[in-house]
């Protein structure tokens, strides 16, 4: 297999990882509502974020999150002028209006908790200053040392 390929193969075994483990921290097994809530917390954490802590951050995702990170993004828009918790949490609950979560904030701080397991610390600490106090909170984990 081409080199080029084998970078790929490994993004989107990188990505099952952080799928699993999300799915792992919310102890329900459904890989597809694990991807979409992961991909819902990108997003919403992305536009909450001032545009070059933004690019930091998904800097640091393996490629094909990477990807996702991206996916829609319009920097003129960024960061959100309504950036408090509640519209947060509604923002990632209109990906479940089908379906949903039945605790919106442990659900988020689930992935929170997977991106700090996998991204630096600085870069986790750098995000997290940029967050509002109140989502700040739900992100209340030790951060690792790099």
């Amino acid at each position: 297999m081409p080199v080029e390929l084998k970078g790929i193969d490994h993004s989107v075994q990188l990505t099952h990882i952080w799928v699993n483990a999300v799915e792992a921290r919310l102890g329900r097994d459904n890989k597809p509502r694990a991807f979409r809530l992961l991909k819902a917390v990108l997003h919403a954490v992305r536009d909450w974020l001032p545009i070059n802590e933004a690019a930091d951050f998904g800097a640091q995702l393996p490629t094909y999150l990477r990807g996702i990170f991206y996916e829609g993004w319009r920097p003129a828009t960024t960061p959100v002028t309504a950036r408090d918790k509640t519209a947060f949490i509604r923002r990632i609950g209109r990906q479940f209006h089908n379906d949903p979560l039945d605790d919106p904030d442990e659900a988020v701080a689930a992935v929170f908790d997977v991106i700090a397991d996998r991204i630096t610390a600085g870069e986790i600490a750098d995000v997290r200053q940029s967050l509002p106090a109140e989502l700040r909170a739900l992100w209340d984990v030790p951060v690792r040392a790099d």
